[in-house]
């Protein structure tokens, strides 16, 4: 459904509400003045409220006098300068504000004389709270009616309409009902059935049908507005706020919450219900009866298009919103004498209701074994005791087996239209929840479809309400991510982030925030997220002492729906903490190779606490640093072929080092050079002892199901035994002593026609080699450049003609590349679309 016409022809009514943010001071009335002049409609009626937190004053009011204290006059005259003030302001005062101030003195004539009665009586029965808290309406409309009169811009006439005198309601269990008949028959003794112009309207009071004052209780000018509307038979309900429209979330907990073009009725319902505050469910039914469209526009942005509320509305999506209602508790009771036994749920929810205990959601499995309703958690031990008092016999004798109370719960809610009958929701809903790592604690879902809600702890509701609002693509998936190191890799990572932060935010709806950046002495942490473009700077201004907790502690922050740390360094340390980053729902990316490597046993703990914690564990750059040769080989594997062996030039460092080397420099200052470069773990040591491609060979070895260890594989080190437990600057200083050890074997491979090149093997029976070969010139290994590596598969779809993985394996840009690769299938796991 589309927006009504508003064209001047049509003669229809108009109802603007304004509410107590819009007409909080002189300057916010002059701006309402502006947006109700500025209609072309010859009929317009504006119900306002009081301005910005009188009301409550005004029952603070009485509150002060009840309690016989005297600074209830002081706050009156506080009340009467604060209206004389915008007053003065907005009218000029010989001709308007004079009068209108003297009705303003005359009310607080009278208000102070009810307020010492109450005083010295000490009690204030509700006519009077309702008497006294009318005023703020009263005072409001009467001074916009004179400013819109003044200034001449709106449709004239411009007539006041007490709404005591025109709207009739009594008061029962669900709160004030309309008296319809009497209210048109009021209304058409107030405003004329032919009138054209404008009716400023005080919204929240009413009368009973005695005639006594009353009002419509909280949101009661929501309720005018709509009252109005259909008194009047209007087109359209215009609900001015300050906001842009109804939301698909709380803003202050989702800030990428968008503004939802239009909504049906019944959407709107729910998602006020649960918490999304622009307009409360009960003031709308006069306007569905009747299917009068509602508009929410922002009073402070009156060109935003706003959210249109009507019976048919014209959106494509699938899902409005998703919204929480905090601090509820979970009521459990259970027992197998439950089951097959009628009238257990009425005597559950009876009780509770006898004691006045709201139930805000009721949820029972088929089998009838248990039933468990949400209450508010005020009221979580008084509704303890309630059902215990019910079912006090069958606890006693064992038919009911327990009545459990949860506290510090939340329940969040995923409300559309579009749900219904649409397959896979309720599957985005709990994926994305079990992603984010919140559990789940009870489901709801209503027949219509319209409504899936569920019980999680108060603690996660801010996560799942992120998560599950970037599930459905409402806003951009947002990752809280903890990156390990600052040297060359982590460096490169870093830029490669910071050229592709502002294309994934708009391509792929990713919001990827750097919070903190951890090296070996000291962090930086940032609340927002670090600007990866200047982070260097960033750390030399803000850097404190190194805590791996705390660090961990802000990167896997409760707001934020998933965490990642990426872990760059080569420190086995570190690597010892990934089972418990895993087994907390942090997701762990590295090409740190230490934990891969490991013991067998740590090894299987962290494919167990992944499991545990259902988070992802992405180590790709662990072998060939960019190249693709884990997911390579976990595509042969989950695709049932057989991989018989494995073998390759694992390690770009000693690639390039037997690339380069021709015996015209020294082996020694070409291992230099390639440290320089980045090519080199930082000790070279890691990688000339062979110990780095062992290590690869084992993380292979194990992708394959292999039981290895790292002391399984027979390596044959080019570090001299002289240097092994030296500094690294003593190794690279003395390493020209033991060039002749390079030497010797490159000269027999050259006279013979062939290559040295050191090279990795493993067969499916477990035997694994490291060492240097000599190979033919023609052979695949013989023949890559610079910092290449190579893995050959042969297996048994590969066997004639085994597969090849081949391109650069060292070097920073290329493993940061890697590094980000994982990262991004990390977001496509977690349900970005990339």
């Amino acid at each position: 459904m589309t927006r009504p016409s508003s064209k001047a022809t049509d003669r229809r009514w108009i109802v603007h509400k304004f509410g107590g943010s819009s007409v909080a001071d002189a300057e916010c009335v002059a701006r309402v003045a502006g947006i109700v002049e500025s209609t072309p409609d010859p009929r317009v009626a504006v119900v306002l409220s009081a301005h910005k937190g009188v009301t409550d004053t005004l029952l603070e009011l009485v509150a002060l006098a009840e309690a016989q204290n005297p600074a209830y006059l002081q706050k009156l005259a506080a009340l009467r300068d604060r209206h004389t003030a915008i007053a003065n302001a907005l009218l000029p005062r010989a001709v308007s504000a004079n009068p209108h101030i003297a009705q303003l003195e005359a009310d607080y004539a009278d208000i102070a004389g009810i307020l010492h009665t109450v005083s010295l009586i000490r009690s204030a029965a509700h006519n009077i709270r309702d008497l006294v808290a009318g005023y703020g309406e009263i005072w409001s409309t009467r001074l916009f009616a004179r400013l819109l009169a003044e200034r001449g811009k709106s449709a004239p006439p411009v007539l006041w309409v007490d709404a005591r005198k025109a709207v009739v309601v009594e008061w029962g269990p669900l709160g004030p009902a309309v008296q319809w008949p009497a209210s048109k028959a009021a209304l058409a003794g107030v405003v004329p059935a032919d009138f054209s112009g404008t009716l400023v309207i005080t919204g929240f009071i009413a009368s009973k049908k005695n005639g006594v004052q009353t009002t419509l209780g909280r949101n009661g000018s929501d309720f005018s507005a709509s009252i109005f509307g259909a008194l009047l038979d209007a087109r359209e309900i215009v609900i001015w706020t300050d906001v842009d429209g109804v939301l698909s979330a709380d803003p202050r907990r989702v800030p990428d919450a968008k503004v939802i073009d239009s909504l049906s009725y019944s959407e709107a319902m729910e998602l006020a219900y649960f918490g999304a505050k622009v307009i409360h469910p009960q003031t709308m039914a006069p306007a569905v009866s009747r299917e009068i469209p509602i508009l929410i526009k922002n009073t402070f942005a009156a060109e935003r298009p706003g959210t249109l509320i009507c019976a048919r509305p014209n959106s494509s999506l699938k899902v409005k919103g998703i919204t929480t209602i905090d601090a509820v508790a979970l009521v459990n009771l259970e027992g197998a004498g439950m089951i097959g036994v009628p009238g257990t749920a009425q005597r559950l929810f009876g009780a509770l209701n006898d004691a006045g205990i709201s139930v805000i959601l009721i949820s029972q499995g088929s089998s009838e074994h248990s039933i468990c309703c949400a209450v508010p958690d005020r009221e979580a031990r008084a509704a303890e005791e309630i059902v215990r008092r019910a079912f006090d016999s069958e606890l006693r004798e064992g038919q009911i087996q327990r009545v459990e109370v949860s506290k510090d719960c939340a329940i969040l809610a995923v409300v559309g239209d579009g749900m219904a009958g649409t397959h896979g929701i309720a599957a985005k809903v709990f994926g994305t929840l079990a992603a984010a790592g919140v559990n789940v604690r009870a489901i709801a879902q209503g027949a219509s479809e319209r409504n899936i809600s569920v019980v999680i702890e108060a603690k996660h509701s801010t996560r799942a309400l992120r998560a599950v609002h970037a599930g459905f693509y409402l806003s951009p998936h947002t990752l809280s991510i903890g990156i390990i190191g600052r040297g060359h890799v982590a460096g490169a990572l870093l830029g490669q982030l910071a050229s592709q932060l502002e294309r994934l935010r708009g391509s792929a709806r990713l919001d990827l925030r750097v919070r903190g950046i951890l090296a070996s002495r000291q962090m930086l942490l940032a609340d927002g997220e670090i600007d990866t473009g200047h982070w260097r700077e960033a750390f030399e201004r803000g850097a404190k002492p190194a805590d791996v907790a705390q660090f961990v502690r802000h990167v896997h922050a409760e707001h934020l729906p998933h965490a990642v740390i990426i872990d760059c360094s080569a420190n086995a340390e570190i690597a010892a903490h990934y089972k418990s980053w895993l087994a907390a729902g942090i997701h762990v990316v590295t090409p740190n190779k230490k934990a891969n490597s490991g013991t067998l046993e740590y090894y299987e703990s962290l494919r167990e606490a992944r499991r545990e914690g259902g988070t992802h564990y992405l180590y790709e750059a662990t072998v060939g640093a960019g190249l693709p040769v884990i997911q390579t080989l976990w595509d042969l594997r989950e695709t049932g072929d057989e991989v018989r062996s494995i073998e390759g030039i694992f390690s770009g460092t000693l690639a390039y080092l037997f690339n380069v080397y021709d015996g015209t420099m020294p082996f020694s200052a070409i291992v230099r050079e390639a440290k320089k470069k980045g090519y080199t773990e930082p000790d070279p040591r890691d990688d000339l002892s062979g110990t780095d491609v062992a290590r690869k060979l084992i993380i292979l070895g194990r992708e394959i199901g292999l039981k290895l260890e790292l002391s399984d594989v027979e390596v044959e080190s080019l570090v001299p035994p002289a240097l092994a437990k030296c500094g690294v600057e003593e190794f690279l200083n003395r390493l020209h002593e033991f060039d002749a050890a390079i030497e010797s074997p490159y000269a027999e491979a050259t006279r013979a026609g062939q290559v040295l090149r050191y090279v990795g093997r493993l067969d499916a029976s477990g035997k694994a080699t490291v060492g240097l070969v000599r190979l033919d010139r023609r052979h695949p290994f013989a023949n890559i450049a610079l910092t290449d590596n190579v893995v050959r598969f042969e297996t048994r779809r590969y066997c004639d003609n085994p597969l090849i993985v081949q391109g650069p394996g060292a070097g920073p840009e290329v493993t940061a590349g890697g590094v980000f690769g994982d990262l991004l299938r990390l977001c496509a796991y977690l349900g970005a679309r990339i």
